[in-house]
């Protein structure tokens, strides 16, 4: 999981760093460097590898072997050189029993911070897209779930923070919650310069606002960027062929798995929209029908991207400038991939 070098030390940087859980390996990451300011997504199934990740680097957790770099230097778990500087927000909020204010200030009160506590928790507040007046005398049982998530965030914003981490923020919570949440997190890194990790589902977030994004599986680094990660299982038929099903009678054709259960990458270069019925590809080739349910600029490399759902499995393809010339794409419509199985990797 090696992210490119640039001239600024990064923030973080890990070295040969292994976690387990009783005795059970769970992580194992050679090298990797995050550029502070920098926004890097995790992407995974669950049980990659993502929230351990994150715990390691808010020094919740210390690694079962390796070091952990903060500002070049070595840090631990409750360090204080890091313990007001990286914070971590979960899945599920956690708000102590008081009102909000008293939540959003204790952070501040703890790091014996001097001054009124009343602009900063508003200001928070405000952030998160929450009236301060209306929320501050709060009791933290008096909020919604999607309330409740941003007041945890706030908490952690009020810090004004060095590193935020977030672990899956947004998937507990309804949609004008969620996109509240990432427009105060995206804030704190162009007003503060905040470094954000993101660990998310959320293909749209992940990809259209990271400057890199890594793939864990099975907790060891599988590439960066945009990949396609298929599941098993894999089934064959009497003739020796493998696929896989995909709902509507469609099936994904692989060359011979390792093993039944074993995870199928596909890059999105090679993939291919087809610009119509009559377009001939070449032998060893398949063909699948699906829906084009969105387009995306990656904003690093500029390269265009289609979402393509066929039955149960979305797929992503790369556009390049050539191709687009000669295809007409919106969203909705119906389009036709092609792939060729010999180009699949296994894990």
């Amino acid at each position: 999981m090696n992210v490119m070098m640039s001239a600024s030390q990064p923030v973080y940087r890990l070295e040969d760093v292994a976690h387990r859980y009783h005795q059970q390996p769970v992580l194992a990451i050679d090298r990797l460097d995050i550029q502070a300011s920098s926004i890097v997504g995790l992407v995974g199934p669950n049980g990659s590898g993502k929230s351990t990740l994150l715990k390691l680097l808010a020094f919740i957790l210390r690694p079962t072997a390796g070091h952990i770099l903060f500002d070049g230097q070595p840090a631990a778990p409750f360090d204080d050189r890091v313990r007001f500087q990286v914070t971590l927000l979960t899945q599920e909020p956690y708000l102590m029993k008081r009102t909000v204010f008293n939540n959003i200030a204790y952070g501040l009160n703890v790091r014996k911070d001097r001054g009124d506590r009343t602009e900063p928790v508003h200001s928070a507040l405000a952030m998160v897209g929450l009236d301060p007046d209306a929320f501050a005398g709060r009791m933290w049982d008096e909020l919604s779930g999607g309330e409740a998530q941003r007041v945890a965030l706030a908490a952690r914003l009020v810090l004004k923070p060095k590193v935020l981490l977030l672990d899956e923020p947004t998937a507990s919570v309804d949609a004008a919650s969620s996109e509240l949440i990432r427009t105060a997190s995206l804030r704190a890194r162009s007003e503060w310069g905040t470094t954000l990790v993101i660990a998310s589902h959320d293909r749209e977030w992940i990809y259209d606002v990271c400057d890199d994004v890594h793939h864990l599986f099975k907790g060891v680094p599988a590439g960066t960027g945009r990949s396609n990660m298929v599941f098993g299982p894999w089934i064959a038929d009497d003739h020796g062929r493998w696929f896989k099903r995909l709902g509507d009678g469609r099936q994904l054709a692989v060359p011979p798995p390792p093993a039944p259960d074993a995870t199928a990458f596909f890059d999105p270069t090679d993939l291919r929209i087809l610009s119509g019925e009559n377009d001939r590809i070449p032998e060893g080739t398949m063909r699948l029908d699906g829906t084009l349910t969105r387009l995306s600029l990656d904003n690093t490399t500029n390269h265009l991207y289609a979402d393509v759902r066929i039955g149960t499995l979305t797929l992503v393809v790369q556009i390049t400038e050539s191709h687009l010339a000669s295809i007409t794409l919106h969203q909705g419509w119906p389009v036709r991939l092609s792939y060729r199985p010999a180009c699949v990797r296994w894990r």
